[in-house]
């Protein structure tokens, strides 16, 4: 940027002087350098938004045309796929109806429709006969024992029922431990688990316990798999099915914190709009899910990491959320270190990453000594997921740093 001159004198002698000091050009250029900036970063912005609308309008699009195409879905599922069935007896209750396969019969007494009865004889033609050899007033043994035989099948039916819902019962607390053991081990083991899952979901679609405990499954799937659009399929298709189970359970601690997770899970692949607006749903949930059930570490956990992360927002995202929102999410780092340390509270060593976040927060707000006893702490723990291996090298940093 020239110096601006203006003349003294006139004519061909006229001698031109700086309009302003030295010391205030540098102020005005480092002002308008700031400028600039602010201009390049709102245009940025502008082009985010312009985005973000655009993908809005594709959602919206989307989910109306999916919802058009759920409600002329009509979903029917047998609870017993092959139920014991018995005609009504119009006649005598002795006379039971099968399907028949073959020729029609006469002999075996055919009936219309294919259907041939289980004895030809009819139990008035018995007890006429009974009755002419033993007298008026003698009751049809036959047809007691029939009687009799009727009531003990309706009875075995009742049982039978009563035993088949205990079976699932029990196949579905198999599961459940299952599930658990799978999700709790290596990569290969929560992919079974997964598949597992999908396996089972017809039988169990209307279990709270097994939706919830699917969707985790595929927050695992979403977080091991390292394709973009892989991640994003998983992450959506699990929230999908904690917005059903939340209609129905809405005061499931389960479904409120997984939900949060994979909201958290599907805005990584967003623009900063959607990732703000998605995280006043992460918080509303999970302040929920701390609401039902109080002595959970995992919520807790959860939202330190939500405090942490809002707590260093870059400018572009404070001013998003300024422009937006009235009212801006806020929390501090004295806040993250709370809940990390209400997990350790509830339960020691629950995870190395949150351990690695509390020498984080100590580091952050000036308490060095209190950071390096976390950092050692949380090189005793192993690594169990990949978070705890990403945090693993962010101790390694951190040492390095305070070695230096």
């Amino acid at each position: 940027v020239p110096r601006a001159l203006v003349p003294v004198g006139a004519g061909d002698g006229a001698v031109y002087t700086a309009l302003l000091p030295q010391e205030e050009q540098v102020d005005v250029l480092e002002r308008l350098d700031f400028v600039l900036r602010n201009i390049s970063e709102l245009r940025k912005e502008v082009e985010e938004l312009r985005s973000s609308l655009q993908h809005l309008a594709a959602e919206i699009i989307g989910e109306v045309r999916s919802h058009l195409e759920e409600t002329q879905k009509v979903t029917r599922r047998r609870r017993f796929p092959f139920p014991r069935e018995r005609s009504d007896s119009t006649g005598s209750s002795s006379i039971y109806f099968t399907a028949s396969s073959g020729a029609a019969n006469t002999d075996d007494g055919e009936s219309e429709g294919g259907y041939s009865t289980a004895n030809a004889e009819s139990d008035y033609d018995r007890e006429s006969e009974r009755e002419s050899e033993e007298g008026e007033d003698e009751v049809s043994c036959e047809t007691v024992r029939t009687v009799r035989r009727d009531s003990l099948d309706l009875v075995n039916e009742d049982e039978t029922h009563l035993m088949l819902d205990s079976s699932l019962e029990e196949g579905l607390g198999q599961l459940l431990q299952q599930a658990d053991r799978l999700h709790s081990g290596d990569e290969q083991e929560k992919r079974e688990g997964f598949q597992l899952l999908l396996n089972n979901k017809l039988a169990y679609a209307d279990q709270k316990d097994f939706l919830w405990r699917l969707a985790r499954a595929h927050s695992d799937m979403s977080e091991m798999t390292e394709d973009t659009d892989e991640k994003r399929s998983y992450a959506s298709d699990g929230k999908e099915e904690m917005e059903i189970a939340l209609q129905k359970w809405d005061q499931s601690a389960e479904c409120h914190q997984w939900y949060a997770v994979l909201c958290g899970q599907l805005s990584e692949h967003e623009s900063i709009q959607k990732r703000i607006q998605t995280g006043y749903v992460f918080k509303e949930h999970i302040d929920k899910a701390i609401e039902l059930k109080p002595e959970d570490p995992k919520s807790y956990y959860l939202l330190g990491r939500w405090c942490y992360q809002v707590s260093h927002l870059g400018w572009l995202e404070k001013k998003t959320a300024s422009a937006l929102f009235e009212a801006p999410p806020t929390a501090t780092v004295q806040d993250a270190l709370q809940n990390f340390l209400r997990v350790e509270e509830l339960s020691p060593g629950f995870s190395k990453a949150g351990r690695v976040y509390i020498a984080k927060c100590y580091r952050d707000l000036g308490n060095n000594s209190a950071a390096v006893l976390w950092m050692n702490l949380a090189a005793e723990l192993p690594v169990n997921t990949k978070e705890d291996a990403e945090s693993e090298r962010e101790l390694e940093e951190m040492r390095s740093v305070c070695q230096e």
